[in-house]
């Protein structure tokens, strides 16, 4: 009788238990059915980008719509690639935005630095006029800086494009500031003591910290500069000078566009951006939420 009467709540304990996990084993499927789900619907676009840069010009605009190519060709890869002079458009952005995220990473982590660990008069105006200028519109100040270039001399080139980066950009200040502000001051301290100037406290304990948000800052710039369009078409002239989404609008005209050949470039130059997502996202993902978290 003792037994059976012991036997009872332990059977309750693995009645709940296996309901626990019951529970926690449905919301699990639940939760990846929804993201599989989401998944499709953010995947869908680049699918038929991807499918339309593989048709025929008949399946383009075929109703009901083709989704898997028949026969599936590379024709308008060939005709696109050839269309523009590619691979100069190519070299001209990859120098584009290389040199924008080197400039970038260096100018806004030296200003950020000044601003998050650096005692000097006026420090915490300068910071709250730098966060305000984010709130201008870019568009406001194009003609400014289009005067100031020609005046320079440095219109038809990069130059226009790839100088502002090594200024400073004020929302990367910003992230980096508040990520500077979260490493323990005692680490430089410390290094003080030691004998570290300010400099070598900035190099070799600050910067090799900040590994995940300066990915993050050198990801968003290579998203900016690589899809940028507005930029290029105001301060580049020569066809030489073009970078890739220049090349794009030269698939359009007046009258036609040659839709399949604009597919198949358009995927080529979409596959570098997911592949840049993908090997940085977990260091994406680190960088976002490691600031923010001290003010």
């Amino acid at each position: 009788m003792a037994n059976l009467t012991e036997a009872r709540p332990a059977a309750r304990v693995r009645e709940a238990q296996s309901h626990v996990s019951r529970r926690k084993l449905t919301q699990s499927v639940l939760s990846h059915v929804a993201l599989i789900a989401l998944s499709i619907v953010f995947l869908t676009p680049f699918l038929w980008l991807l499918s339309t840069s593989l048709k025929p010009d008949r399946q383009i605009f075929a109703f009901p719509p083709v989704w898997i190519p028949n026969p599936p060709t590379l024709r308008n890869y060939q005709t696109g690639l050839n269309f523009i002079p590619f691979w100069i458009y190519l070299k001209n952005t990859l120098i584009y935005c290389g040199l924008s995220i080197v400039g970038t990473i260096i100018s806004s982590s030296l200003v950020a630095y000044s601003l998050a660990r650096i005692r000097w008069p006026g420090r915490n105006i300068l910071f709250g006029i730098l966060v305000a200028t984010m709130i201008v519109p870019p568009q406001v100040t194009f003609i400014p800086l289009f005067l100031v270039f020609k005046n320079l001399g440095w219109l038809d080139s990069l130059a226009p494009l790839i100088v502002p980066h090594w200024f400073g950009v004020p929302f990367f200040i910003f992230l980096l500031r508040q990520f500077f502000m979260t490493i323990p001051p005692e680490l430089g301290e410390a290094a003080t003591i030691d004998g570290a100037s300010e400099w070598q406290i900035f190099r070799k304990v600050v910067m090799p910290l900040a590994t995940p948000v300066l990915a993050t800052v050198g990801l968003f710039t290579f998203l900016n500069t690589w899809n940028d369009f507005l930029g290029p078409l105001i301060y580049l002239n020569s066809p030489e000078n073009y970078t890739l989404s220049i090349g794009l609008a030269q698939f359009r005209g007046q009258y036609s566009s040659l839709w399949g050949p604009l597919m198949a470039v358009s995927t080529v130059i979409t596959v570098p951006v997911i592949v840049a997502f993908f090997f940085t996202q977990r260091t994406f993902i680190q960088g976002i939420t490691l600031t923010g978290i001290k003010g």
